[in-house]
């Protein structure tokens, strides 16, 4: 086939321990998944319905070295657990959905937060808030045969050393197999994608120049660094 110009480079991350990549199809989000963090952003954990969003798939990083993006005064971390999937299906019964996992990562959903709030008030969609270029750092992936499916965990997110978030996984609302069952109720899920799962409470702000260390229990670690925008 002739294209009219170069077909966009496929977005991959390395998986850890072997010389392999896995190829990024959609990256979907969960919002609210921590009661605590449901708090800190007004919620109510008994009331509140899993929250779906998405981001593109090139907004995926594995540089550890981030320009700080421009539209903002207030970029904020969130720290979250993230799940490879490698099959496909849709209305999975939850029972089955490790069968559709590839692996685990940890990963960073980076949030221009001046910009979702000036959203949520207009009712506008949150896509530049969410999916802006480098707005996804994610760490290499452990792959489930070598590390099994983790539903407990410590999860948490230093930035220049100093503790910010400090989360279990199993404190999740919905866990990882809820989460896969109810989003393939909304899309077929397909080798490729991502999901991930929510943040603890503890975001914050993000200045140029900090250094932000990411860790998931047994299953990995990521640390990047923001310079100043050009």
């Amino acid at each position: 086939m002739n294209y009219v110009f170069e077909p966009p480079k496929q977005a991959v991350i390395p998986v850890a321990g072997e010389g392999a990549a896995f190829p990024v199809r959609r990256i979907w989000c969960v919002g609210r998944n921590y009661a605590d963090h449901t708090r800190e952003m007004g919620g109510d954990p008994a009331n509140d319905a899993p929250i779906f969003f998405s981001k593109q798939a090139d907004a995926v990083t594995t540089d550890r070295t981030l320009s700080f993006p421009v539209h903002t005064d207030n970029l904020s971390h969130e720290v979250e657990l993230v799940v490879a999937i490698s099959g496909t299906g849709a209305g999975i019964d939850p029972d089955r959905a490790e069968d559709l996992i590839y692996g685990y990562a940890v990963g960073l959903d980076m949030t221009r937060r001046d910009l979702q709030a000036v959203a949520k008030k207009a009712g506008q969609p949150w896509d530049l808030s969410k999916g802006f270029d480098q707005s996804c750092p994610v760490s290499a992936i452990a792959p489930s045969s070598r590390i099994g499916h983790p539903a407990a965990g410590g999860i948490t997110l230093h930035v220049n050393g100093k503790l910010r978030q400090d989360g279990k996984l199993e404190y999740m609302i919905w866990p990882v197999r809820q989460i896969i069952a109810i989003l393939s109720t909304y899309v077929m899920l397909c080798p490729g994608d991502l999901i991930m799962t929510g943040t603890p409470s503890g975001i914050g702000p993000v200045r140029p120049g900090d250094t932000l260390h990411a860790e998931c229990t047994g299953i990995g670690k990521l640390e990047v660094t923001y310079t100043a925008h050009s």
